[in-house]
C-alpha cells in the first residue's frame, strides 16, 4: 500500500541513503504522520540512525523525527490515566521521556516492533510521575505500590461480587497479611489532600461561608499551655535563686505559707508579700502592657 509519506515525488534527506541504497524520505511534518506510516518509516530512520555519528546534525535530525513521528504513542499511552485530576500536558510532557528514552535504546537487531518496546518505558514514566509527584503526604515507595495493587483487586472484586469487598477477602485475592491491607488503605489517603481554607457551603443563607477548617478538630487546652511555658522559661531564669526556691515549696511541694517562713526565717506575712511580687513580675513579664493593665 503506497502511502503519502514514502511516494516517490518526495524529497530526500540531505541527499542522504538508507540500507540498500534506499532513500531517507523526508516526512514532511513527523506529527501528522498516520501511525501506520510511521511504523514503515520509523525503521527506515532507525536504519540511518545506526549509521551515523552521534552529534552530528544528521544524527540529531534523524533522532527528532523519530520523536516526532512517535508522538501519538504518548497521547495513546497518556490517555489512559484521564481523569486523575492532573493536568494532561503534564502526563504528556512526562511520556515524551519514556519514548525518548526507548529511541535513544532501541535496535532493530531485536526484531521486535518499536511500538511494543517504547509502551513500557512511556507508561513506566507516566507511572512514577503518579508515584512520585502526586501524593499530597509523602509514603513509602512500596505503599504506594501497594495502593495501586488494592486498587486493582478492590475493583476486581466488586465486580464479581457486586460489593465492596472485606479486608480479609482482598488479602486472599492478593496472598498478603490482613494488616498490609490494613495499612495500604491508611496509606491511600495520602494520596490526596484538602485545604484547611476549603470554602463550603452552608445549611441557609444566615450561615453564610463556612471552611473546613470549622469542622475538623477541636480547640487543644494544652497546646495553650505549652506556649505558656515556653514564654515563662526565661523569666524564670532570670529570678534569683531565692525567689526560684520560694516558688518551688509553693507550688511544687505545696507547702504553705508558714512553713515556707519557718525555712527561711521569716514571718508569714512577708512569704506572701514575697510570692506576690514574684507572680507580678511573671506576669509582667509574659503579658507585656496587658500585665501592667
Amino acid at each position: 500500500m503506497r502511502t503519502a509519506v514514502i511516494r516517490s515525488q518526495e524529497r530526500t534527506v540531505d541527499g542522504h541513503t538508507g540500507v540498500g541504497g534506499e532513500d531517507l524520505r523526508d516526512p514532511g511534518d513527523p506529527r501528522a504522520v498516520a501511525p501506520r506510516d510511521a511504523r514503515e518509516l520509523s525503521r527506515q530512520f532507525f536504519r540511518r540512525l545506526a549509521e551515523l555519528e552521534e552529534g552530528t546534525r544528521e544524527y540529531q535530525y534523524a533522532r527528532n523525527t523519530l520523536i516526532e513521528m512517535n508522538m501519538s504513542l504518548v497521547r495513546f499511552a497518556a490517555g489512559r490515566f484521564r481523569g486523575r485530576g492532573d493536568d494532561m500536558d503534564d502526563v504528556v510532557q512526562t511520556g515524551m521521556i519514556g519514548l525518548i528514552k526507548a529511541i535513544d535504546r532501541f535496535e532493530l537487531s531485536r526484531e521486535v516492533e518499536f511500538t511494543s518496546f517504547a509502551l513500557p518505558y512511556i507508561v513506566g514514566e507516566i507511572k512514577r510521575f503518579f508515584r512520585d509527584t502526586t501524593w499530597a503526604v509523602h509514603v513509602p515507595r512500596r505503599l504506594q505500590e501497594l495502593r495501586v495493587e488494592l486498587a486493582k483487586a478492590r475493583e476486581e472484586l466488586s465486580s464479581r461480587l457486586d460489593r465492596e469487598p472485606t479486608v480479609a477477602e482482598l488479602a486472599t485475592l492478593m496472598n498478603i497479611s490482613e494488616q498490609q491491607v490494613i495499612e495500604g488503605q491508611i496509606a491511600a489517603n495520602g494520596y490526596n489532600s484538602s485545604s484547611l481554607d476549603a470554602a463550603l457551603t452552608g445549611d441557609g443563607p444566615e450561615h453564610g461561608e463556612s471552611v473546613l477548617a470549622d469542622f475538623i478538630g477541636v480547640e487543644e487546652e494544652r497546646l495553650a499551655l505549652v506556649e505558656d511555658f515556653h514564654a515563662l522559661a526565661p523569666l524564670m531564669a532570670e529570678l534569683s535563686d531565692r525567689d526560684r526556691e520560694i516558688l518551688h515549696m509553693r507550688f511544687v511541694e505545696e507547702a504553705t505559707q508558714a512553713e515556707i517562713g519557718e525555712r527561711l526565717g521569716c514571718s508569714q506575712m512577708h512569704v506572701s508579700r514575697l510570692i506576690k511580687r514574684i507572680i507580678t513580675r511573671l506576669r509582667t513579664g509574659m503579658l507585656g502592657e496587658l500585665g501592667c493593665a
